[in-house]
Protein backbone atom coordinates (compact mmCIF):
# COMPACT_ATOMS: atom_id res chain seq x y z
CA UNK A 1 0.00 0.00 0.00
CA UNK A 2 1.32 3.43 -0.92
CA UNK A 3 1.10 5.91 1.93
CA UNK A 4 -0.30 9.40 1.49
CA UNK A 5 1.21 12.57 2.97
CA UNK A 6 -0.07 16.14 3.16
CA UNK A 7 1.21 19.45 4.35
CA UNK A 8 -1.35 21.76 5.92
CA UNK A 9 -1.27 25.40 6.97
CA UNK A 10 -3.05 24.84 10.28
CA UNK A 11 -4.93 28.00 11.16
CA UNK A 12 -5.38 29.43 14.64
CA UNK A 13 -8.39 27.88 16.39
CA UNK A 14 -8.09 24.41 14.83
CA UNK A 15 -6.86 21.51 16.98
CA UNK A 16 -4.05 19.30 15.64
CA UNK A 17 -6.29 16.23 15.61
CA UNK A 18 -8.85 14.67 13.33
CA UNK A 19 -11.72 14.59 15.86
CA UNK A 20 -12.43 14.14 19.55
CA UNK A 21 -13.99 11.33 21.55
CA UNK A 22 -15.66 13.89 23.81
CA UNK A 23 -19.10 15.16 22.74
CA UNK A 24 -18.54 18.48 24.51
CA UNK A 25 -15.30 19.07 22.63
CA UNK A 26 -16.80 18.02 19.27
CA UNK A 27 -19.49 20.70 19.66
CA UNK A 28 -17.16 23.54 20.66
CA UNK A 29 -13.86 22.87 18.89
CA UNK A 30 -12.60 22.82 15.31
CA UNK A 31 -10.64 19.87 13.88
CA UNK A 32 -8.43 19.12 10.87
CA UNK A 33 -11.26 17.22 9.16
CA UNK A 34 -12.97 20.52 8.32
CA UNK A 35 -9.99 21.56 6.14
CA UNK A 36 -10.01 18.65 3.66
CA UNK A 37 -11.55 15.26 2.90
CA UNK A 38 -8.56 13.29 4.19
CA UNK A 39 -8.18 9.55 3.54
CA UNK A 40 -8.89 6.89 6.16
CA UNK A 41 -6.06 6.35 8.65
CA UNK A 42 -4.50 9.81 8.31
CA UNK A 43 -2.72 11.19 11.39
CA UNK A 44 -0.87 14.40 12.26
CA UNK A 45 2.91 14.18 12.70
CA UNK A 46 3.46 16.14 15.90
CA UNK A 47 1.18 18.97 16.93
CA UNK A 48 0.67 22.69 17.04
CA UNK A 49 -1.38 24.08 19.92
CA UNK A 50 -4.76 25.66 19.23
CA UNK A 51 -3.42 29.24 19.15
CA UNK A 52 -0.39 28.36 16.99
CA UNK A 53 -0.45 28.17 13.22
CA UNK A 54 1.59 27.01 10.28
CA UNK A 55 3.08 23.83 8.90
CA UNK A 56 1.57 20.54 10.03
CA UNK A 57 2.34 17.25 8.29
CA UNK A 58 -0.26 14.51 8.02
CA UNK A 59 0.45 10.94 6.94
CA UNK A 60 -1.12 7.50 6.69
CA UNK A 61 2.30 6.02 7.64
CA UNK A 62 2.51 5.51 11.42
CA UNK A 63 6.19 4.51 11.24
CA UNK A 64 7.03 7.75 9.42
CA UNK A 65 5.19 9.74 12.08
CA UNK A 66 7.17 8.02 14.84
CA UNK A 67 10.48 8.51 12.99
CA UNK A 68 9.94 12.24 12.45
CA UNK A 69 8.89 12.76 16.07
CA UNK A 70 11.95 10.96 17.47
CA UNK A 71 14.73 11.74 14.98
CA UNK A 72 15.75 15.22 16.13
CA UNK A 73 14.63 16.78 12.85
CA UNK A 74 14.79 20.59 12.75
CA UNK A 75 11.57 22.52 13.23
CA UNK A 76 11.66 26.22 12.37
CA UNK A 77 9.28 28.80 13.83
CA UNK A 78 8.63 32.51 13.51
CA UNK A 79 7.53 33.99 16.83
CA UNK A 80 6.11 37.43 17.49
CA UNK A 81 6.94 38.40 21.06
CA UNK A 82 5.46 40.83 23.54
CA UNK A 83 7.97 43.72 23.87
CA UNK A 84 11.38 44.12 22.22
CA UNK A 85 13.51 41.08 23.03
CA UNK A 86 17.07 41.66 24.20
CA UNK A 87 20.30 40.09 22.96
CA UNK A 88 20.76 38.65 26.46
CA UNK A 89 17.40 36.86 26.25
CA UNK A 90 18.28 35.51 22.78
CA UNK A 91 21.56 34.14 24.17
CA UNK A 92 19.73 32.47 27.08
CA UNK A 93 17.24 30.75 24.75
CA UNK A 94 20.10 29.67 22.43
CA UNK A 95 21.97 27.94 25.25
CA UNK A 96 18.85 26.25 26.69
CA UNK A 97 16.37 27.38 29.33
CA UNK A 98 14.52 25.52 32.04
CA UNK A 99 10.81 25.09 31.34
CA UNK A 100 8.04 23.05 32.94
CA UNK A 101 6.79 19.95 31.13
CA UNK A 102 3.85 18.22 32.82
CA UNK A 103 4.93 19.39 36.28
CA UNK A 104 8.64 18.57 35.87
CA UNK A 105 11.56 20.88 35.15
CA UNK A 106 13.16 20.38 31.74
CA UNK A 107 16.29 22.02 30.28
CA UNK A 108 15.81 22.64 26.56
CA UNK A 109 18.55 21.68 24.11
CA UNK A 110 20.68 24.43 22.56
CA UNK A 111 19.00 25.93 19.49
CA UNK A 112 19.42 28.62 16.84
CA UNK A 113 17.63 31.92 17.48
CA UNK A 114 17.92 35.24 15.66
CA UNK A 115 16.08 38.55 15.96
CA UNK A 116 14.34 39.57 12.72
CA UNK A 117 14.79 43.27 11.92
CA UNK A 118 11.62 43.32 9.81
CA UNK A 119 8.30 41.52 10.39
CA UNK A 120 8.15 38.46 8.09
CA UNK A 121 5.78 38.37 5.11
CA UNK A 122 2.88 36.31 6.49
CA UNK A 123 -0.89 36.17 6.21
CA UNK A 124 -2.61 38.61 8.59
CA UNK A 125 -2.83 37.49 12.21
CA UNK A 126 -6.09 35.84 13.26
CA UNK A 127 -8.29 38.25 15.23
CA UNK A 128 -8.57 35.64 18.02
CA UNK A 129 -4.94 36.38 18.93
CA UNK A 130 -5.77 39.91 20.12
CA UNK A 131 -2.28 41.17 19.41
CA UNK A 132 -1.97 44.48 21.26
CA UNK A 133 -1.84 47.60 19.17
CA UNK A 134 -0.28 49.73 21.91
CA UNK A 135 2.72 47.66 22.99
CA UNK A 136 5.79 47.06 20.88
CA UNK A 137 6.47 43.55 19.64
CA UNK A 138 9.51 41.85 18.15
CA UNK A 139 10.02 38.88 15.84
CA UNK A 140 12.46 35.99 16.16
CA UNK A 141 13.30 32.96 14.02
CA UNK A 142 13.94 29.88 16.17
CA UNK A 143 15.06 26.43 15.06
CA UNK A 144 14.72 23.54 17.53
CA UNK A 145 15.36 19.81 17.20
CA UNK A 146 12.88 18.67 19.84
CA UNK A 147 9.17 19.25 20.22
CA UNK A 148 8.02 19.37 23.83
CA UNK A 149 4.50 20.53 24.75
CA UNK A 150 4.23 24.28 23.95
CA UNK A 151 8.02 24.43 23.97
CA UNK A 152 8.69 27.64 22.02
CA UNK A 153 6.05 29.55 23.98
CA UNK A 154 7.53 28.32 27.27
CA UNK A 155 11.08 29.18 26.17
CA UNK A 156 10.27 32.79 25.30
CA UNK A 157 8.17 33.23 28.45
CA UNK A 158 11.04 31.83 30.56
CA UNK A 159 13.20 34.80 29.51
CA UNK A 160 10.41 37.35 30.00
CA UNK A 161 9.09 37.77 26.45
CA UNK A 162 5.81 35.87 25.98
CA UNK A 163 4.92 34.70 22.46
CA UNK A 164 1.83 36.41 21.04
CA UNK A 165 1.91 34.73 17.60
CA UNK A 166 3.66 31.50 16.63
CA UNK A 167 4.00 30.09 13.11
CA UNK A 168 5.86 26.88 12.22
CA UNK A 169 7.40 27.39 8.78
CA UNK A 170 9.61 24.29 8.32
CA UNK A 171 9.98 20.65 9.37
CA UNK A 172 13.26 19.26 8.02
CA UNK A 173 13.31 20.17 4.33
CA UNK A 174 9.53 20.60 4.03
CA UNK A 175 8.49 24.26 4.15
CA UNK A 176 5.29 26.26 4.40
CA UNK A 177 6.31 28.33 1.37
CA UNK A 178 3.48 30.66 0.30
CA UNK A 179 0.60 28.57 1.66
CA UNK A 180 -2.39 30.33 3.21
CA UNK A 181 -4.25 29.36 6.42
CA UNK A 182 -6.42 26.23 5.91
CA UNK A 183 -4.63 25.31 2.65
CA UNK A 184 -3.82 21.60 2.15
CA UNK A 185 -1.30 20.19 -0.38
CA UNK A 186 -0.24 16.60 -1.10
CA UNK A 187 3.50 16.17 -0.52
CA UNK A 188 6.15 13.49 -1.12
CA UNK A 189 8.15 12.69 2.00
CA UNK A 190 11.57 11.14 1.60
CA UNK A 191 13.59 10.33 4.71
CA UNK A 192 15.80 11.63 6.10
CA UNK A 193 14.18 15.06 6.19
CA UNK A 194 17.67 16.55 6.89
Amino acid sequence: MEHLHYKVYKPVGVLSQMTSGEDRQRRKKRFLTELHDFPEGIMPVGRLDEKSEGLLLLTTDGKLSDTINRAGIEKEYLAQLDELITTEAINEISKGVTIGIFGKKYLTKPCNVIILNEPPALPDADVQLRIGRHRPTSWIRIVITEGKFRQVRKMTAAVGFPTVRLIRVRIGDITLEKMQPSEVQPVKIILPLS
